[in-house]
């Protein structure tokens, strides 16, 4: 392009009263004292519309938008009344005939009744520059694939005559009932374009070329191509950003059709689809990918339309701005999600009102916590109930949503408001929903090797980590996790917290997981790439670490994919504040194994996830992971390990492999066969000894994480950090020891066993919900094996809501935190990932593993 194309943009506004905080149909007062050049009446007399200069830069557009935006306060205030940029209004009245006068918009409203009557929505329109209105519909058609994605930035009307429509767009339904709204017909030159318009005037369906409500048309009054998809943005910066995005578009097609590019041939009914779904999802759930098509989530999507837009942005000036903006909605969500969080928390249509009219003119209302927690939803009827024969069978000591009186705790009000008003059907729907779309992505579990693929169960409620409660674990994982690798490390060299008697000999020498092949690990390679880190709570200020997971800890990819399908179910349920977003996570995985590779050694960046293929109970979760971090998935059978190093073979070039992110048990890794047939584990263990490729996590952790070694963790913290522990143990009794035997064996009745190598909840033993016979047959084998067995106190395990059919009941729950190590040059970085996941009991257990019938639910870290 050699000249850059001017922009402009219009923009819709809801004039509402100031203390009823309706919309009141009180434009003309406004516009009594205000340039008619500037600003014009629509449709309803309680909207009114603005429109800035031409404009060459997205700062000078920045600069008129907030200037006419001022410019309308500055007039309304003293009336009483506020300005809202926004889709829609929650408090309006459609019943109301309060039409602009004029006898276009009379014969309007003579002609559309009703439709007329309803139209209290507000959007945003952009104007770029196309003087050749030949080339103008060439671009209107090269251009609207992408249009989905501005209008999921711009979604900004969830609620509808004080509702909450379920969508983050319903101004995209209201508008779609004109006849002429929607994708762009299919013509070609602006002769075919003006026939069409004629026809559709000479049909009656339209008075006039203004009333051709395409989502992009060559306007009808200005030598421009005019976006007009999108909902009004509360956000400035929404609209600088749709601004920048369309002027590069428009570039990009004026390019392509001088180059002569085919135009793109996507069926209306698929725009037609990916244009709902944007209005439903916003920037919360799934959109639809036209290359495919497929659904995919927005960040990637919007991440690739800036990528692919770069040379036209940069030609403009304005890559980094809008990379930059693009980066800043993406994390803090569509103003859609902002409003529903402000309703959650009082519950209170008025508290949106005043938020948008804040946000209008670039203002931040302070809130305070809210004082209020909404009644009982109908979901939590009997939910506390003991003799209610839904009620969990246990008697936990907290449940973190709801209190023992049946209230819900204030940061849960928002959900239960929305869960409230889906009702038994609406989430039995959803359900249905859910379950369709993890057929569809294949998002499932085997338990065991002889067991059919099931579907990861998941629940529909999710669980909420506060801020203060997410700094308290994280500073507790890190500090263990440090002091764990500090122990692997030293037990297969120098053995000093042995030789210095904090640790006794034994429990390290008969450690099931030792193994001679941690020895071959370099001295200052990172161990513990990833540590899976299950935790309890029994009361709100208190968490516990269960167990330790330092081999190949799964669960990982199942936190992403849950995220991905509860905001593809219910797009519509928000958090009171924002949520730790988690697609930086395959990232942050992806640089953790990259930094145990030498960055001079050949093929240093060249990592892949050894699986040990279809038959691993967790493929699915190796797929997601390589899949998300652009890293080959191979089987030992796709590799060759020579004196030089390891080479994937199976894929036809030969590549060097610096870093194997090990996902199958070393047991198998050791009996596998590599590409050549032969036995792969004892030459991959001499290439890691040689240093000429990394495995992690490190084999031999295994010496690290068993239910014996658990017991002496605070010991390690210690020992290796000089630091008290800060997270608790729980209550842990070694068998082994002769004193804690006798004990434990007193106490069987109240206590949990548990086999020192068992996992996956099995083996386990609750001694409170045993019978005589099997505490009996208990005591006998721990007298016959006691080094296989250590006891701990019962804990009670919080309760969490969980859906079961047509109610809300306490199910037990644990969290799984995923901690990563990297070496930092001579250091190691440890970093908590938010991609948590929590993993809930079936009804009356207290075992929350998949194996013993548990799910998981999606796990919100707020920030």
């Amino acid at each position: 392009m050699s000249d850059v194309p001017l922009i402009g943009a219009e923009e819709e506004f809801h004039v509402v009263d100031l203390e009823t905080r309706r919309a009141a149909p009180e434009v003309d007062a406004l516009l009594a004292q205000l340039d008619g050049t500037e600003f014009a009446p629509e449709l309803q007399r309680s909207l009114v519309e603005t429109n800035t200069p031409v404009c060459g830069t997205l700062d000078e557009l920045r600069g008129h938008i907030r200037r006419l935006r001022g410019r309308l306060e500055a007039v309304a205030e003293p009336l009483g009344l506020g300005v809202v940029a926004a889709g829609t209004v929650p408090l309006a009245e459609m019943g109301g005939d309060a039409i602009s006068a004029g006898a276009r918009f009379e014969k309007m409203q003579h002609e559309y009744q009703m439709l007329v009557r309803e139209q209290h929505i507000c959007g945003a329109q952009v104007h770029v520059d196309v003087p050749d209105r030949d080339l103008a519909v060439q671009v209107v058609r090269r251009v609207a694939p992408y249009l989905p994605i501005l209008l999921a930035i711009s979604a900004s009307s969830p609620y509808w005559n004080g509702r909450d429509s379920g969508y983050a767009s319903f101004r995209s339904m209201v508008w779609s009932r004109w006849p002429t709204a929607g994708p762009p017909a299919h013509v070609e030159t602006a002769a075919d374009y003006d026939a069409l318009v004629a026809d559709l005037i000479a049909s009656g369906t339209i008075s006039d070329p203004g009333m051709v409500y395409f989502d992009i048309r060559p306007s009808a009054h200005l030598p421009t191509v005019e976006l007009r998809v999108c909902d009004a943005c509360p956000d400035v910066e929404d609209v600088v950003l749709i601004a920048g995005l369309f002027r590069a578009l428009v570039g990009k097609a004026r390019a392509d059709t001088t180059d002569g590019l085919p135009l793109p041939d996507v069926r209306h009914e698929l725009l037609r689809a990916a244009s709902w779904r944007a209005a439903r999802s916003g920037l919360e759930g799934d959109l639809v990918d036209l290359v495919g098509p497929a659904l995919v989530a927005p960040p990637l999507l919007i991440g690739q339309l800036v990528d692919q837009l770069r040379p036209q942005l940069e030609e403009l000036g304005d890559w980094e701005q809008v990379l930059e903006l693009s980066e800043a909605t993406l994390s803090r969500g569509s103003a859609a999600a902002r409003q529903r969080r402000v309703f959650g928390r009082r519950g209170e249509l008025t508290d949106v009102v005043d938020v948008l009219i804040a946000h209008t003119q670039g203002r931040t209302l302070r809130t305070e916590p809210p004082a209020t927690v909404p009644s009982t939803p109908g979901l939590l009827v009997g939910y506390h109930t003991a003799d209610d024969e839904r009620a969990v069978s246990i008697d936990p000591a907290y449940d973190e949503a709801v209190s023992a009186g049946g209230t819900v705790l204030p940061h849960y009000g928002w959900m239960f408001r929305t869960l409230d008003r889906l009702g038994p059907r609406g989430m039995r729907a959803a359900e249905s929903a859910l379950r369709t779309e993890q057929q569809a992505r294949g998002v499932t579990f085997r338990v065991g090797n002889g067991d059919t693929d099931r579907l990861f169960p998941l629940d529909l409620v999710p669980r909420i980590i506060t801020a203060e409660d997410w700094e308290v674990l994280t500073a507790g994982l890190a500090q263990r996790v440090r002091a764990l690798e500090a122990f692997v490390r030293d037990v297969y060299g120098e053995r000093t917290i042995v030789a210095d008697g904090a640790m006794p000999a034994q429990v390290v020498d008969a450690a099931p997981g030792w193994s001679r092949l941690g020895k071959l690990v370099p001295a200052d390679a990172v161990r513990i790439a990833v540590a899976g880190i299950d935790l309890v709570r029994d009361r709100a200020d208190h968490w516990f670490v269960l167990e330790d997971n330092l081999r190949v800890p799964s669960g990982i990819g199942y936190a992403l994919i849950s995220r991905r399908l509860i905001r593809s179910a219910m797009p519509d349920l928000e958090p009171p504040a924002g949520v730790v977003g988690l697609e930086a996570v395959p990232g942050m995985l992806r640089s953790a194994l990259l930094s145990a590779t030498e960055p001079d050694a050949p093929g240093h960046d060249e990592v892949a996830l050894l699986s040990a293929g279809p038959s691993d109970s967790a493929y699915f979760e190796h797929r997601l992971l390589a899949d998300r971090m652009g890293v080959p998935l191979v089987t030992p059978r796709d590799l060759q390990v020579t004196e030089d190093g390891v080479y994937l073979v199976s894929t036809g070039a030969r590549r060097r492999l610096s870093a194997l992110y090990r996902r199958l048990d070393e047991k198998e890794l050791m009996a596998a066969t590599g590409a050549d047939m032969r036995p792969i584990g004892r030459a991959l263990s001499n290439a890691v000894s040689r240093g000429t490729v990394a495995v992690l996590n490190a084999l031999g952790n295994g010496v690290a994480d068993d239910k014996l070694v658990y017991a002496y963790v605070p010991q390690m913290i210690r020992y290796y950090l000089g630091e008290d522990a800060l997270l608790d143990n729980v209550p842990t009794y070694p068998c082994v020891d002769p004193e804690r035997r006798e004990e434990v064996l007193d106490r069987l009745h109240e206590l949990v066993l548990k086999p020192v190598d068992g996992y996956g909840g099995q083996g386990i033993v609750i001694g409170p919900h045993a019978d005589r016979a099997e505490l009996a047959e208990l005591a006998e084998t721990v007298r016959t094996d006691p080094a296989g067995w250590v006891a701990q106190d019962l804990v009670h395990l919080s309760t969490h809501p969980t859906f079961a059919g047509d109610h809300l009941e306490p199910r037990a729950v644990d969290l799984r935190a995923f901690v990563l190590q990297s070496r930092v040059g001579d250091r190691t970085a440890v970093d908590v990932a938010p991609a948590a996941l929590s993993r809930v009991a079936p009804a009356g257990s207290m075992i929350v593993n998949s194996s013993r019938g548990g799910g998981a639910k999606d796990t919100w870290v707020l920030r």
